[in-house]
């Protein structure tokens, strides 16, 4: 057990004989339990080596597994854990996949349900068959969403090798490879408890999430899939802009500057930390950039920004509603050359440190959303809960370092979704 005095958490840590990261943080006093159990495998990592084999399996492979591991022989799981009064679900991002389940009573019930199915393959030809429509719809009415199409048109722009160019929920011809076989390849190399996390926040005994793991689980370590490197990603991209007509009021524009490849561990929230300090400097609500863009009717309350990293790529990004995004990308580029040239005052830039670190100490208040950081940094070898020291070892000159070598015209790009134009009857 170790106490983390300046954000006052207390974590409990330990891996099994299984290879399992089990991390418990007690909250005593509150009836609500919230547990995550989370594979190191996304959509990304499609390319890999397992037993002496090379595989390059089709693109969307882990969301379609995502999806079917809520399937055992003979019933589904999602009415078992509505019956014991509990909230489960899953996702799969770029590089993980997480299952979870919220709770106020029946924990001990819910962790072991949640742990037997997801380590339980269960695939059948005539179940994949018909999960392969219900995901063909998902990605066809993905395509409707201005926000799915925004992001994913950039990343097409963005990114030219490494794998971000290709949606999380691949595309319609690519899930047509997907059979039972895939799956379970795809379990049997990235589902061990080598390669897993399990997280439990609320009023537990950390022993005894232990105990129970370990009987669910068993004690034999597993081979793990090798992911193999990704190709070579170059450092600029396609200014732009990339105009997509779209049924939208007005258009909408995401923007996006691409980052090296940051490393694992401490560096890559290091770097995430920096792009948000970054973006809250330059363009951030209380910035002088925004507030003259704002004044002037180029933005509205749906700009805003931040900082993205996944395996092996990362992006400060930037998006909203506007008639002006070129405009826009050009005062960012200058407000950029600007605060290069003239330093941030010491004074803002400790205040713009301090509202971004209580930003994060307030976001530990979310039984989901802790579970979730600590899970995908324990991913990268990192205790999230070590934030804190990153925030104070940041100098303004590490931020105006940051600012130098990521904001840039040659690492830009942007796609701008238009309204179309419709006649009138």
């Amino acid at each position: 057990m170790k106490d983390y005095p300046a954000i006052g958490e207390r974590l409990y840590r330990r891996v099994l004989p299984n290879g399992l990261t089990v991390l418990v943080v007690p909250r005593p006093g509150f009836t609500r339990k919230s547990a995550y159990f989370v594979t190191n495998f996304g959509s990304l990592h499609t390319d890999f080596r397992f037993k002496g084999k090379e595989y390059h399996a089709p693109a969307g492979v882990a969301h379609y597994l995502e999806h079917k591991m809520f399937d055992l022989p003979g019933h589904d799981v999602y009415p078992e854990f509505a019956a014991m009064g509990a909230s489960a679900n899953a996702f799969t991002s770029h590089d993980l996949t997480a299952y979870y389940f919220t709770t106020t009573h029946h924990f001990a019930d819910c962790l072991r349900l949640l742990l037997t199915f997801v380590s339980t393959p269960y695939f059948t030809e005539e179940t994949v068959e018909k999960e392969r429509e219900i995901i063909g719809q998902e990605i066809d009415s993905n395509l409707d969403y201005p926000d799915s199409v925004s992001f994913d048109s950039l990343m097409e722009e963005m990114y030219r090798k490494h794998p971000l160019h290709v949606p999380i929920l691949g595309t319609r011809e690519t899930i047509a490879e997907i059979t039972p076989e895939w799956l379970h390849l795809c379990h049997e190399a990235f589902y061990a408890p080598a390669n897993m996390v399990l997280c439990v926040v609320g009023d537990v005994d950390p022993e005894s999430v232990l105990a129970l793991a370990a009987e669910a689980l068993g004690e034999e370590r597993k081979e793990v899939g090798e992911k193999l490197p990704f190709p070579a990603e170059p450092a600029d991209c396609p200014f732009g802009p990339r105009h997509i007509p779209m049924d939208v009021a007005m258009p909408m524009f995401q923007m996006g500057f691409k980052l090296p490849a940051p490393k694992d561990g401490p560096e890559a929230i290091r770097l995430e930390i920096l792009g948000d300090l970054a973006t809250e400097a330059l363009f951030g609500e209380s910035s002088r950039l925004y507030l003259r863009l704002y004044e002037e009717g180029i933005i509205d309350s749906s700009f805003g920004g931040g900082c993205e990293s996944v395996d092996g790529a990362a992006m400060v990004l930037c998006s909203g509603d506007s008639r002006q995004a070129e405009q826009i990308r050009e005062d960012i580029l200058a407000e950029n050359q600007r605060l290069c040239r003239e330093g941030i005052p010491e004074e803002a830039f400790l205040r713009i440190r301090r509202s971004a670190l209580g930003h994060r100490i307030r976001d530990l208040d979310s039984f989901e959303g802790t579970c979730y950081r600590l899970c995908a940094y324990a991913l990268s070898d990192y205790d999230y809960f070590n934030f804190p020291e990153l925030y104070a070892s940041l100098t303004e000159e590490d931020l105006r370092k940051f600012l130098e070598d990521s904001i840039r015209r040659d690492n830009c790009s942007m796609t701008i979704l238009d309204p179309i134009d419709k006649e009138e009857p």
